[in-house]
């Protein structure tokens, strides 16, 4: 377990952490999730030891690291950039933390070819790292981490820098990969949709904060602020202002529902949060709000058919199954369940 007790990291008179509270477990992954620029790597470096904390505190099991060293703190770190000691085979690269730690000869040799084994490595063993692709490259990094049975294992973007095709491969062993080994694996991402594959748990981050932490899964059904809101969402989810009088709630464009779980708000301005997939060009039930609006882009991918349309002062986006005759230009009527409806206040938390 690492817990963050009002971490602060600062370079000179630039905060790049704000005070953190995060406790992370073992036994799945611990995903951070924001853009570039958001804090994930000046996270990790935090609770690797790699950057002085400010004030505040990092445990490990218990115990307070906060001013012990990368390498007494006994973690491993994965780099989007494939980080191998080029002069050494790939054997001596899973082996080196090892051979640094004093590990007898016979064990170091048993690690190696168990990590070897898991990443499909051991016909490369005696190769050096420019003899290999990079995908292989960054699984001997992935191999290293592994040998070496840290307590903490931390993968900044590693599978940025590969091609889609590796990304999807390693993506999908990584779970199994560091399954029942008893580290607690933080993984750095900048995709959404990774972060759902990964699943676990997710801490969404913005502007050197944590805005929302829990299970993956919950994060994405029940976001607490607009921005946590806009994060699962591809296309874009749709942000609307209404005004709620009686718990009816009215779009400025047209179209009006009761809200019935929110009948304790008091009459006033919201936004409304829907995802695309939410709004369809055809009704899915009786309860549907009709909502009119001129196409300004379409787009066909794969099965799903996507329209963008003006309803009002508002950009709405509509994505939905099969192939469907839109004509930009012209007004046509999607459908929306307020169901599936979220609600923000004017400070962008969720009300309902």
């Amino acid at each position: 377990m690492i817990e963050l007790q009002d971490a602060v990291k600062q370079v000179g008179n630039v905060t790049h952490i704000k005070p953190t509270t995060l406790t992370l477990q073992a036994g799945h992954f611990n995903v951070l999730l924001g853009a570039t620029g958001s804090g994930k790597t000046s996270l990790i470096k935090l609770m690797a030891g790699l950057d002085p904390i400010a004030q505040g505190r990092v445990l490990m099991d218990g115990q307070d690291v906060t001013r012990l060293n990368t390498q007494k703190r006994n973690i491993s770190l994965v780099h989007q950039f494939f980080v191998n000691y080029p002069h050494m085979s790939v054997f001596e690269n899973i082996a080196s933390p090892l051979r640094v730690a004093g590990m007898v000869e016979s064990e170091v040799q048993g690690r190696v070819e168990e990590a070897a084994d898991l990443l499909q490595l051991r016909p490369m063993l005696g190769r050096r790292p420019h003899e290999l692709s990079g995908g292989q490259q960054q699984r001997t990094a992935l191999a290293r981490a592994i040998a070496k049975e840290s307590r903490a294992v931390f993968l900044d973007e590693p599978l940025a820098n590969l091609d889609y095709k590796l990304r999807e491969e390693l993506r999908e062993q990584l779970p199994d990969l560091f399954a029942g080994r008893g580290a607690v694996v933080v993984y750095a991402t900048s995709e959404p949709e990774e972060a759902l594959l990964l699943g676990g748990h997710t801490a969404l981050m913005e502007d050197g904060r944590v805005t929302q932490f829990g299970p993956t899964a919950d994060i994405y059904r029940n976001p607490e602020n607009i921005a946590a809101a806009r994060v699962f969402s591809d296309p874009p989810i749709n942000l609307a202002k209404i005004t709620i009088s009686s718990a009816q709630a009215q779009l400025a464009g047209g179209g009006s529902w009761a809200v019935f779980d929110a009948t304790h708000l008091p009459d006033g301005e919201y936004t409304v949060a829907v995802r695309p997939h939410r709004v369809t060009p055809f009704r899915t039930s009786e309860a549907d709000v009709e909502l009119t609006g001129r196409v300004i882009v379409t787009e066909l991918s794969g099965s799903d058919s996507s329209a963008h349309f003006q309803h009002g002062d508002d950009a709405w986006v509509s994505l939905a199954t099969g192939v469907h005759p839109y004509q930009v230009g012209e007004d046509h009527s999607f459908y929306m369940n307020p169901a599936h409806c979220r609600y923000f206040g004017q400070d962008g938390k969720r009300v309902v």
